[in-house]
């Protein structure tokens, strides 16, 4: 055990992130980041939830695409004919939630989603996704229509087909209206919360801890 800079007895292992607010917000962010360029990171698939057509909650996997601490947005992609893109056109409040079991970190962020479609922002998002990811765009029928057994959809082969699906395809970007940080420790856990203003200003305008 060793002493930090108030006197309290702490781990040596513990994180910078366990005494100090600014740690955390710094390593939501580059976790989230990481998220968005790295497929093994925990925090590439996170929990996105809505508001349901029927006013009642929707929670579902998402693909971290995009993250940009600076501006506090973040970007995932779907179909627009998806309940996710109606719901989100209709009510724009999001939550997302994304965990590392390894890291003991768990991150949410609330704030407001924006559909793209047929602008710059979806254009180049896109022209960035693989070819894999662009076949997903062209099934039919439509996301979430009964079928009449498991394989009863179809996907693009041929590249026109392919491309096709541009038309069904949607960037959604969130901006942070608040963060929440929780890290898991057996000495204690800690739990910290973020709220932020201007979306100019990266800086948050309220930094408080929470009981765990």
């Amino acid at each position: 055990m060793a002493n930090d800079t108030t006197g309290r007895l702490f781990e040596a292992s513990e994180p910078a992130h366990y005494h100090d607010l600014p740690a955390c917000l710094d390593t939501a962010w580059r976790m989230l980041a990481e998220g968005a360029t790295d497929r093994r990171s925990a925090f590439h698939a996170p929990m996105a939830s809505s508001v349901g057509l029927d006013g009642r909650p929707r929670v579902r996997v998402v693909i971290l695409r995009g993250c940009d601490p600076a501006s506090r947005r973040l970007r995932f992609h779907t179909d627009r004919r998806s309940d996710k893109f109606a719901e989100l056109a209709r009510h724009p409040a999001i939550a997302l939630t994304a965990y590392d079991a390894a890291a003991k970190i768990q991150v949410r962020i609330e704030g407001e989603a924006s559909l793209h479609t047929d602008d710059a922002v979806a254009d180049d998002a896109w022209d960035a996704s693989r070819r894999f990811s662009r076949i997903c765009y062209g099934v039919e029928p439509a996301p979430g229509v009964a079928i009449a057994d498991g394989g009863g959809f179809r996907l693009p082969e041929a590249d026109d087909e392919i491309n096709a699906g541009r038309a069904h395809f949607a960037a959604v970007v969130i901006e942070a209206r608040t963060l929440e940080f929780l890290y898991l420790a057996s000495a204690g856990h800690r739990r910290a919360r973020f709220s932020f203003g201007d979306p100019a200003e990266a800086m948050p305008i309220e930094a408080t801890w929470l009981a765990p």
